[in-house]
């Protein structure tokens, strides 16, 4: 994939985001490192109930489970939401981005990036490289083809 300098890269999961630019030629990738933003989520079971309550039925011996609150997603899709708005104030002004993300995490991304920001992204990518070195995304995105 050709990527064109100055074009921002953004590479998220639900508890770390990484941002670099392309500091390279345009058949030269060279990601230099922005910023990263990380959070800790812990599991749901250390934040609050681990089983979910129970009901009974009146009348009967039936008995069945509410659904819990998966309050370790919630916290994960927050941190995601917050890294979409941040892409699209930064792709508004510069113009050109890639979004490289986890399965899960690129559908929240889209919810939450907007029309506007998507006509800015040069590729959309489904894959969880977070916590790959910079040249590890720049070797994947060379051999990308959109």
């Amino acid at each position: 994939m050709l990527v064109p300098h100055g074009t921002l890269v953004m590479v998220v999961d639900g508890a770390k985001a990484q941002l670099f630019r392309n500091s390279g030629a345009n058949n030269a990738l060279k990601l230099s490192l922005l910023d990263t933003e990380a959070q800790i989520v812990p599991r749901t079971s250390e934040m609050g109930d681990e089983r979910p309550g129970r009901s009974f039925q009146s009348g009967t011996v039936a008995r069945s489970a509410h659904q819990t609150t998966d309050i370790h997603q919630m916290m994960e899709d927050r941190f995601v939401e917050e890294a979409a708005k941040r892409l699209s104030a930064l792709i508004k002004d510069d113009g050109r981005g890639i979004l490289i993300a986890a399965p899960h995490t690129l559908g929240v991304m889209r919810k939450h990036l907007g029309a506007e920001a998507r006509k800015h992204l040069l590729a959309e990518i489904a894959k969880d490289d977070v916590d790959r070195p910079a040249a590890d995304i720049a070797a994947m995105l060379e051999r990308y083809e959109a």
